[in-house]
């Protein structure tokens, strides 16, 4: 039948109290990049805070050399990681940007082009919703430290007064 969800389709209807709105700015150190940064306790300790209960967690890093993924924060994973980032735009390699600006970054930029700048993650029962051995993690990919600012926004709804998660 058109238009109608399959029988193995299931949906949790849950009528919410006024939605609310919570924005954050984190500061993260890094290394020169490709630095992975696990910035997962930074969040969690955003909704313990805040005793955010359900919804979602945008977060966005602003600047062109700068990225938000997930994986499994261990050292082999993360040096698998940094390894595949250098051969998708290796540095030393020919980049208009370079020729233009001379900053040694063309590398970069297109580096964090390809990850992306931005992540949305569920929350629920006051926890991200993220798998047990995912984490979330910053990436910097400039030739330089930086002090990165990730910007946080969570939209849903707190933990009802006086209720423990």
């Amino acid at each position: 039948m058109p238009g109608r969800p399959p029988d193995s389709f299931h949906f949790e209807t849950k009528t919410m109290p006024q939605i609310q709105i919570y924005s954050e700015t984190l500061r993260v150190s890094t290394e020169r990049g490709p630095d992975i940064v696990n910035i997962t306790p930074l969040l969690d300790d955003i909704l313990f805070r805040l005793n955010f209960e359900t919804g979602l967690m945008g977060l966005f890093v602003p600047g062109s050399t700068a990225s938000l993924t997930t994986i499994e924060y261990e050292p082999g994973a993360v040096e698998d990681l940094k390894r595949v980032i250098n051969r998708l735009a290796e540095p030393g390699a020919v980049y208009e940007h370079e020729k233009a600006w001379h900053d040694g970054n063309g590398h970069s930029h297109v580096q964090a082009a390809l990850l992306g700048p931005s992540l949305s993650v569920p929350v629920r029962r006051g926890k991200l919703l993220i798998g047990s051995w995912q984490q979330i993690v910053l990436i910097n990919h400039d030739v330089r430290a930086r002090e990165r600012r990730v910007e946080a926004t969570l939209i849903g709804n707190k933990s009802p007064a006086g209720e423990n998660r």
